[in-house]
């Protein structure tokens, strides 16, 4: 028998209590002053870290080691300062991340500060039953795109009380596994780095480690065939398209992962441009790094947003891959942030994209290096694909253990 079932045998054989978070501790949300936007809430002076959900780690019960912005001095009294040690959970966008926090800051309203306990409670063992509550809760929460829990929807969360050194053994265990688990996952994490940059190098060296005397250089918009939008007659009213939306392209795996089906009646302003087989999708607008895709003959004749530079290559001078390649490079995107405007919404012109200029070798030569990226690719792909899925069985082995450890018999009166 191990020491959590000696205890839990002698200090609570029958079961525990389970109370509602809102009769286990004090909370508000955080706060700052409107709008977002005005330059004089930040920095400067006696700045103090401000505390986003974006800074609260998703492991560890940490928020990461500085914050993105810091909040002036001016702001400060319009906002929450936390101390040293005080429990945290986001709220929104994305929900359930929980902190300890490791410095003094201010919060934002997205997150739900904890600062008196009406129990007695382990602040290790409430954070970990907070975090495992809302990995439930989050699933189900209200918004499609943009998660909200509400304080007085979490303040009905119920958790189990076991007594203090139940709590305490608890920890322990789940410390030495999550410190394990994190481990495991930087590795992994490591590993998957080292191999894609090992690839990207070895991808844009044989792009452009060219016999000059055979390469010529021209844009995109030399060697690619112009594309046309959809008109929309009569006869479209019972015909229905899939559409490619920006999220429809995966931004790892680089294909169509869901479409929207659509007709005349029902589609967006956006979807305009008609794709072929073998046309190359470039998302021109934020998030631009990553979301390409190469058409298959799935979506032949089918519709793409807006939010795309369609590239329709004319096979007469280059293969769909060797443009396909080039877009993926690190030289195109260098051009991307040259050209790229706006600053909260960035976004490249579909006529900036196509003043990039390629070499552009002949056929054979192309074909023969598009075969061993093609084998490169596949293999990239395959540790893409596979280490992610490692970490989440890591991931979802934790999990399962923590909730069997949080899990308890609830007493009966």
């Amino acid at each position: 028998m191990s020491k959590l079932d000696e205890l839990i045998a002698e200090l609570c054989p029958d079961g525990v209590e389970y109370k509602f978070l809102k009769d286990i501790a004090e909370f508000r949300r955080g706060s700052f002053p409107q709008p977002y936007g005005n330059s004089s809430w930040y920095g400067g002076e006696d700045s103090m870290p401000f505390v986003q959900v974006a800074d609260v780690s998703d492991y560890g019960f940490c928020l990461n080691p500085e914050t993105k912005q810091q909040i002036s001095k001016l702001a400060q009294p319009l906002s929450v300062f936390v101390e040293t040690g005080t429990v945290i959970v986001s709220l929104q966008g994305t929900i359930g991340r929980v902190a300890i926090t490791q410095y003094d800051c201010f919060v934002d309203r997205t997150l739900a500060i904890f600062n008196t306990y009406k129990v007695n409670i382990d602040k290790r063992y409430f954070a970990y039953q907070l975090k495992a509550k809302f990995d439930v809760e989050k699933k189900t929460a209200r918004g499609s795109t943009l998660k909200t829990i509400t304080k007085q929807e979490f303040s009905k969360f119920r958790i189990p009380l076991p007594p203090l050194p139940v709590q305490q053994e608890i920890v322990r265990i789940l410390d030495n596994f999550t410190e394990l688990t994190a481990e495991l996952t930087a590795e992994l994490t490591a590993e998957l780095t080292a191999r894609r940059k090992q690839y990207e190098y070895y991808r844009d060296l044989l792009l452009t480690d060219l016999n000059e005397d055979t390469v010529k250089w021209i844009s995109l918009k030399e060697c690619t065939l112009p594309t046309s939008n959809i008109k929309w007659s009569l006869e479209d009213e019972a015909t229905t398209y899939k559409y490619i939306d920006l999220t429809s392209v995966d931004r790892e795996l680089h294909y169509i992962t869901e479409t929207q089906e659509i007709n005349k009646n029902n589609a967006p302003s956006r979807a305009q441009q008609i794709v072929k087989a073998g046309d190359i999708l470039f998302a021109t607008t934020r998030p631009l790094l990553k979301r390409y895709c190469l058409i298959d003959s799935e979506y032949d004749g089918q519709i793409c947003s807006t939010g795309f530079c369609v590239l329709r290559a004319n096979t007469d001078i280059v293969l769909q891959k060797w443009v396909l390649y080039h877009i993926a490079s690190s030289s195109f995107y260098y051009h991307v942030e040259k050209y790229q405007q706006g600053a909260s919404y960035p976004a490249i012109s579909d006529a900036n994209v196509k003043d990039y200029r390629i070499p552009v070798p002949p056929i054979e030569e192309q074909e023969c290096i598009v075969a061993i990226l093609d084998r490169f690719d596949a293999l990239c792909n395959d540790l893409t694909s596979g280490i992610p899925a490692e970490i989440e069985t890591r991931q979802k082995q934790y999990e399962y253990y923590r909730d069997k450890l949080l899990s308890f018999k609830e007493v009966t009166a």
